[in-house]
C-alpha cells in the first residue's frame, strides 16, 4: 500500500520504519534538508539516533508530493500544528484514510483532533492511533501495543492490518473521543508525576497521584461522551502509567525539572520535541473551570506552570483538600 507520513520527528521516523518492514511503500514529508539527506542515508540522528532506517523510504520537502498517490495519510506532526498542516493538504485529500498519531489538544478551540480536522477539510476517514508507544522503543522493534480507534469499525480494522506486525499489536475502538482525550490528558499527568520525580522521587505520592489522575481523565472524558471503560485500557491507563515513569517521556521530563526547580521557558528552550502536556493543560484550564468538572491535579499542574506556584505548595494543597470518599 501506499503510504504518506506528514512529519519527520522521533514518532513519523519510527511508525515509517513499521510500515515499511510491513512492506508499504512509504513517503515522509519534512521541513529539513538535513532531515531529508540523513534519511536518504538511513537514519535520523536528529530525533531518533543509532536508529537504522530502512533506505527505501522516499522523503520529501513537498507536502503535496506526499498526499500524490497515496492511499493512507500519516499525521505525525504536534496538535498545534495540526489546524496549518490540515489547510496545507486540504486542497490534496482525495478520501483517504487519515491516521493521526498525535495526543494533545488545541490551546485555543480547546479542540480534538479529528474535530479539527473536520472543521477544516470535512468529512474525513478518520483513525487515531494512540496507546503506550514511545517512539524510540517502537524504532527498536520492542513489542508494543496500541489502540486504532475510528468512528467506522471497517476503517479501524483496514488500519488494524496496515501497521500490525509481530512487535506492533494493534486492537481497534470505536471510541475516538476516549481513545483521543485519554492520550491528550495523560500527558498533563504525567507532568505532574515527573514533578514528584524531581522533588524527591516519592512512590506512594506518584503511585496516588497516577491514580486519582486517572479518575480526573474518565471524569472528563465522561463529560464529554467518551466511554469509560476506553480509558481502563491501553489508550487510558496503558499510556498514563508509561508516560508517567519512562526515561522517554518528554512530559515528565519537564515536570522532573520544574521539581528540580527550573523554569519553563528555560526547559523548553532546551528541547529538541514537544512536549505536548504544556499546551493541553492550557487547553483544560479554562475548559474545567466552565463545565465545573472537578481535576485538581490538573489545576495545580497548570498553576505550577504558569502561575509559579512552587510545586511543593502545590502538593501540599492537594493533599489538605476537603476529605472525601474515593468514588
Amino acid at each position: 500500500m501506499n503510504i504518506g507520513i506528514i512529519g519527520s520527528g522521533s514518532w513519523g521516523t519510527a511508525i515509517s520504519k513499521v510500515l515499511l518492514n510491513n512492506g508499504h511503500n512509504v513517503k515522509i514529508w519534512t521541513r529539513e534538508e538535513k532531515i531529508l539527506k540523513a534519511l536518504k542515508d538511513g537514519e535520523n540522528p536528529y530525533y531518533l539516533p543509532g536508529i537504522s532506517i530502512p533506505r527505501n523510504i522516499k522523503p520529501l520537502l513537498n507536502i503535496n508530493e506526499v498526499m500524490k498517490n497515496s492511499e493512507v495519510i500519516v499525521l505525525a506532526i504536534p496538535t498545534q500544528a495540526i489546524r496549518e498542516v490540515a489547510l496545507q493538504i486540504k486542497p490534496f485529500y482525495e478520501n483517504q484514510i487519515i491516521v493521526n498519531l498525535a495526543k494533545g489538544l488545541e490551546i485555543y478551540s480547546q479542540k480534538r483532533i479529528s474535530e479539527i480536522l473536520n472543521e477544516v477539510i470535512g468529512d474525513i476517514q478518520y483513525v487515531v492511533l494512540s496507546g503506550p508507544s514511545h517512539a524510540e522503543e517502537v524504532a527498536r522493534d520492542v513489542p508494543t501495543s496500541i489502540v486504532a480507534a475510528s468512528n467506522d469499525l471497517k476503517i479501524a480494522k483496514i488500519v488494524q492490518k496496515i501497521f500490525s506486525n509481530i512487535s506492533f499489536r494493534v486492537y481497534t475502538n470505536e471510541d475516538v473521543v476516549g481513545v483521543e482525550l485519554g492520550g491528550a490528558i495523560k500527558n498533563v499527568i504525567a507532568i505532574a508525576a515527573g514533578v514528584i520525580d524531581g522533588i524527591g522521587g516519592w512512590d506512594n505520592s506518584k503511585a496516588a497521584l497516577i491514580t486519582r489522575g486517572l479518575a480526573e481523565i474518565i471524569r472528563y472524558g465522561e463529560k464529554k461522551g467518551a466511554k469509560k471503560e476506553t480509558f481502563m485500557g491501553l489508550a487510558g491507563l496503558g499510556d498514563l502509567i508509561v508516560t508517567c515513569n519512562s526515561q522517554h517521556s518528554r512530559n515528565r521530563y519537564v515536570g522532573e525539572m520544574i521539581g528540580r526547580g527550573k523554569k519553563l521557558n528555560e526547559i523548553i528552550e532546551h528541547m529538541n520535541m514537544v512536549a505536548e502536556g504544556i499546551y493541553t493543560v492550557k487547553a483544560l484550564y479554562d475548559e474545567i473551570k466552565r463545565l465545573n468538572i472537578d481535576m485538581p491535579i490538573t489545576e495545580k499542574t497548570y498553576e505550577v506552570l504558569y502561575l509559579n506556584k512552587n510545586p511543593k505548595k502545590a502538593i501540599h494543597e492537594l493533599m489538605k483538600r476537603e476529605l472525601k470518599e474515593e468514588n
